[in-house]
């Protein structure tokens, strides 16, 4: 009864939209590659809940609730409203770095307890000069990091079944297409 309204583009079919079922999209890896970009498009496409730690991190910030270190606060407002949402029948797309073990099992606990699948994808920029580029033209725009903090960063290899997508070279687009072909193929396992 209620459904996503099918879109016919070069980049999906409509058959995948008007299968797709409530899921929790599990977005991770470094700054920069690309993955607010493409979870904001992913959304508009599919009519997702878009949660991104980066935006819930900075509301608790200047709420002046926290004047230090947030620690696992935005995670945990992002774990609660992504399972309200999942609840709801909706597909949820969770945008964060993910840098660990815990916060990658935590996310799947989510989708455990709302009784939904979860897909994990980590997006990658296998190109450090481009990797550096984007980066650095974020620090400039909206504060993000600098690259040494991404080199230098505690991010530890995944080791549960996902979807690696280097973005490297990719406009937008294809980088978006190949996060649909990702969910389409997780689906079907």
């Amino acid at each position: 009864m209620f459904g996503l309204i099918p879109r016919r583009t070069a980049l999906y079919s409509v058959e995948f939209t008007n299968t797709l079922r409530t899921m929790l999209i599990i977005l991770g890896g470094l700054p920069g590659v690309g993955k607010t970009t493409i979870a904001r498009e992913v959304a508009r496409q599919l009519g997702a809940v878009h949660l991104r730690i980066d935006s819930i991190e900075q509301a608790i910030r200047q709420s002046g609730v926290v004047a230090v270190s947030l620690d696992d606060a935005g995670y945990r407002v992002a774990y609660a409203v992504a399972e309200d949402n999942l609840r709801l029948g909706r597909i949820v797309i969770a945008d964060s770095v993910n840098p660990w073990p815990i916060t990658r099992e935590a996310w799947r606990a989510v989708a455990e307890r709302a009784a939904v699948p979860a897909v994990e994808i980590e997006l990658t920029c296998h190109d450090p000069a481009e990797h550096r580029r984007r980066v650095e033209a974020r620090a400039l725009s909206d504060g993000g990091p600098a690259w040494q903090e991404v080199v230098t960063r505690d991010y530890q290899p995944w080791h549960s079944p996902h979807v690696v997508i280097d973005t490297a070279g990719r406009a937008t687009e294809e980088a978006v297409a190949a996060v649909l072909r990702g969910l389409e193929t997780s689906r079907r396992r």
